[in-house]
């Protein structure tokens, strides 16, 4: 019997060991959420984020954020263009531009939001256009956080409050 008491914990140690590298190997082959054509999009906008000066922070938003005005502009149909605040977070600046028509949310374009490397690139590539239609669909600023966007998430909905509030 005596025997048998010390083999049990060497058991008890190869199986646990053998779990843990187990675990750990399965763990590590784990891959990215991300397919090749989110990489390829998050190398193109860099050179955007330098080349234009209209958004007053740095990292612009795509071609869609550049083309609009960025002051009110009133119009029959009661059309207005409002540019939320610049808002500072943990890793860049984050403003959003509205589009109301007749008091209506219509389109909101995030203006700038941080870019400066390839891990902001990958997160705001998702998380952006999951804020846009959440302010869309809520028509107000109270809009969920994106999960593993939580600073730039915030800064988008602070900017947005500031461009409704100064409607």
């Amino acid at each position: 019997m005596h025997t048998l008491r010390k083999n049990r914990p060497l058991r008890r140690i190869a199986l646990a060991s053998a779990a843990t590298v187990s675990g750990m190997v399965l763990l590590l082959s784990l891959k990215p959420h991300t397919t090749p054509s989110v990489a390829g999009l998050a190398a193109s906008p860099a050179p955007s984020a330098g080349s234009s000066a209209s958004s007053g922070g740095s990292g612009s938003g795509g071609a869609s954020g550049s083309s609009g005005s960025s002051g009110s502009s009133g119009s029959a149909t009661g059309t207005r263009t409002l540019t939320g605040d610049s808002v500072d977070t943990r890793y860049g600046p984050v403003q959003v531009r509205v589009t109301l028509t007749d008091g209506k949310i219509t389109d909101v374009t995030a203006v700038a939001y941080p870019q400066d490397n390839p891990r902001d690139q990958q997160i705001n590539s998702y998380a952006v256009p999951q804020l846009t239609r959440e302010a869309l669909t809520a028509q107000s600023a109270d809009i969920d956080t994106v999960s593993g966007a939580t600073y730039t998430s915030d800064g988008y909905r602070r900017s947005l409050q500031s461009a409704l509030d100064s409607a």
